[in-house]
């Protein structure tokens, strides 16, 4: 009698997060951020694609940190196992203590993945290059590309896998065509039924990625919202439809820039 072919569940793999309900310090950062609302929050993963936008400095990055370390990754980046900053002489406090404070609920929990920071990169390919050397391997050598190209070849090796991938800010350095790319291959990803993305990012273009779950973080907390509705593509908005407009009411002329206009002039005109 034949076997029946085991079935691998689907994404996401991660399907909610939440405070623990044992926990009492909301006064010490990172728990102090208003996301976390003395306790009251919770965080439902039901696409495989989550994205999160909101301003500089609202948390996001944290919230993704300590998913990530709640994940099993290294709050500086990497995949499981992977310790690719030293932290001992680090001041500020690593947003990945959150996962102190967070239960996640599983099914069924994977340790395959990935955590990429955009400000971490070179860090870990540099880890991965040295790590490849000492195993008498070829590395991955992405730092032999510039920046974005990088980036890219990255992604189209390591993120085309069975597993939850969290991307902080994944386009800082690619142009619009190239965050594009990036989408495509989110997109075989998603059509291969194997990936988790849970991205936080400031492109409008990753923000309007068909299917995928967009949520807003606010000091108020996380809502779902559409990408028209966000502040990054109204200012795009405002400024495609009108760029010499937007540009002069971001600079209004001032006494200095009138002086400069006068010196700027050709002293010679005939």
């Amino acid at each position: 009698m034949s076997k029946k072919p085991k079935i691998r569940a689907k994404p996401p793999y991660l399907r909610s997060i939440s405070i623990k309900s044992t926990w009492t310090d909301f006064e010490s950062y990172p728990y102090s951020l208003p996301l976390l609302r003395d306790g009251d929050f919770s965080l439902r993963f039901d696409h495989p694609i989550t994205i999160i936008v909101g301003e500089n400095g609202i948390g996001k990055s944290t919230l993704l940190e300590g998913i990530a370390v709640l994940a099993g990754f290294d709050d500086a980046g990497g995949g499981s196992g992977y310790r690719p900053v030293d932290h001992s002489m680090a001041i500020e406090t690593p947003g990945g203590i959150l996962s102190k404070c967070l239960i996640g609920g599983w099914l069924p929990k994977v340790s395959a993945g990935w955590f990429f920071k955009a400000e971490t990169f070179f860090s870990v390919a540099r880890y991965l290059d040295q790590a490849a050397r000492e195993s008498n391997e070829i590395g991955p050598d992405f730092l032999s590309y510039s920046h974005g190209e990088g980036f890219l070849r990255f992604f189209h090796e390591r993120c085309r896998r069975r597993g939850i991938f969290i991307l902080d800010e994944p386009e800082s350095a690619l142009s619009p065509r190239r965050q594009i790319e990036l989408m495509r291959i989110l997109r075989e990803a998603e059509h291969a039924g194997e990936a988790q993305f849970i991205i936080a990012t400031h492109s409008p273009l990753i923000m309007a990625y068909p299917g995928a779950r967009l949520l807003r973080m606010t000091k108020d907390g996380l809502a779902e919202t559409d990408f028209r509705e966000t502040d990054h593509f109204a200012l795009m908005k405002e400024f495609t439809s009108d760029p010499e407009t937007f540009v002069a009411e971001m600079f209004p002329p001032s006494e200095g820039d009138e002086q400069m206009d006068l010196y700027s002039q050709d002293p010679h005109p005939y």
